[in-house]
């Protein structure tokens, strides 16, 4: 299967690792090619984004309501396989939780979890979006569509952006979401959660204070689960690779990658 790869490659690799970045719900790798791909690049990383199956330039659309989490997480494991050193792994929302399932078999120099999905899964999330927007969450969930949760640009902001996004960009990553998996959010739900107990590798653990997907308490428990400290951001929504801010959020992962010499 071919899956889209998004690479941005320094002037002079001056780090040892390469890294990964994956992707949350109704995104793609673009999430990543306006500010995190260059600015890693930029510091002497080898970045690289990729689109899940059935997501962006990736070959599986007809086939996504079905793709399983572990579907998600074969991808991943072919492209690292593809890489000729182990990488770096970030993983936003959904792409957070495609990490922890990787590293319950598989071992990385290091990992981000970024307004990840915690190890409890989504049942929360879905609450909380039940009791703000019943009716898309109902259509959903007839349809066997995620796509009714993000339909409008207005459901959009809420879900992903602070309220001072400018207009033009909402509209202009809106237009860029698309529908995603059924079976892998019953998987997030449910069916197919991860075992926190067998990870070990390194982990940063980030969230935003403003978001509306994940809360301020889910953060915290991802990480409690793994032994680690929370850091929140001031001021940013879910979606912290695009607000206003991602650059903080970008040093903070450089100052830590630093402290652990990759």
């Amino acid at each position: 299967m071919h899956l889209e790869v998004i690479k941005e490659a320094p002037s002079e690799i001056t780090q040892p690792n390469p890294i990964l970045f994956i992707h949350g719900m109704w995104h793609a790798a673009w999430c990543w090619a306006e500010y995190f791909l260059p600015y890693f690049a930029r510091h002497g990383y080898a970045a690289y984004a990729i689109s899940l199956r059935g997501h962006g330039g990736s070959e599986g659309k007809k086939n996504l309501r079905w793709s399983s989490l572990d579907d998600y997480v074969s991808d991943v494991t072919d492209i690292i396989s593809q890489m000729e050193k182990p990488p770096i792994l970030v993983g936003h929302s959904m792409g957070g939780m495609i990490v922890q399932k990787y590293l319950e078999k598989n071992k990385t120099p290091a990992a981000v979890l970024l307004a990840s999905i915690p190890p409890k899964g989504v049942l929360a999330t879905t609450a909380r979006t039940f009791f703000r927007h019943p009716l898309p969450v109902i259509k959903s969930s007839l349809t066997l569509s995620m796509s009714p949760i993000v339909s409008t640009p207005e459901l959009a902001q809420e879900a992903f952006f602070s309220a001072q996004m400018p207009k033009e960009k909402v509209m202009a990553y809106f237009s860029r979401l698309q529908e995603e998996s059924f079976r892998a959010y019953l998987d997030m739900l449910a069916l197919n959660l991860p075992h926190a107990s067998r990870i070990d590798s390194p982990l940063l653990v980030l969230g935003a204070k403003n978001d509306r997907m994940i809360s301020i308490k889910e953060v915290e428990a991802t990480a409690r689960a793994y032994c680690v400290k929370a850091e929140l951001f001031d001021g940013m929504a879910h979606d912290m690779m695009l607000e206003h801010g991602w650059q903080d959020v970008a040093n903070r992962i450089l100052d830590w990658l630093d402290k652990h010499d990759l």
